[in-house]
């Protein structure tokens, strides 16, 4: 009888153990997970990757660019240009700017997304200053190009045939630990 007292306590244990094991890799999982999701499927406004542009059909948009930078992040950052009208499937270019006002160099990463939200999924970069580190010294400025388009297929989903306008939109946050403040 005490043997298997035994054998119920340490089973609701391992089990205990197992199930915090198990939430701990869900929740270190989750993160890359939800990412992967948002670029495969374009959710939250997120953009698609792609290397070519499809070529121009009959149809434009416009596409408005937004730049934000974290407060931690001593940079100036803006576009170019505030929008510009394009041919849907046609490749594009836009440009960003960026200065360093500190004193120190520093190294950003930028987060992106597109409103609507829906359109997320049509938007495709080729390629962008998004997808690595930008390290910038003390005074620097440096202009990044973003390559992009606008898939055909939002002229025939009925949930985008009627977007006229797609907003292009970033956020620079420092990748440094010192940086980042708390």
């Amino acid at each position: 009888m005490n043997i298997l007292k035994i054998d119920r306590k340490l089973r609701t244990a391992l089990l205990a153990v197992l199930g915090v094991c198990t939430m701990t890799g869900v929740a270190f999982a989750s993160v890359p997970l939800y990412r992967l999701f948002c670029q495969v499927t374009g959710f939250g406004g997120t953009t698609m990757r792609a290397d070519a542009a499809p070529g121009a059909v009959d149809g434009k948009i416009t596409v408005a660019f937004d730049a934000n930078v974290s407060p931690k992040l001593t940079w100036q950052f803006k576009p170019e240009v505030a929008s510009d009208t394009i041919s849907i499937g046609a490749r594009d270019m836009a440009f960003y700017t960026a200065t360093n006002t500190g004193t120190v160099p520093i190294t950003g990463t930028a987060t992106y997304n597109v409103t609507p939200e829906v359109a997320g999924k049509y938007f495709s970069k080729i390629q962008c200053f998004c997808f690595t580190e930008q390290t910038l010294k003390p005074g620097e400025t440096i202009r990044m190009p973003v390559i992009y388009f606008v898939d055909p297929k939002i002229l025939t989903d009925p949930d985008t045939k009627d977007i006229e306008k797609i907003t292009l939109s970033y956020t620079f946050y420092p990748t440094d630990p010192a940086n980042k403040g708390g």
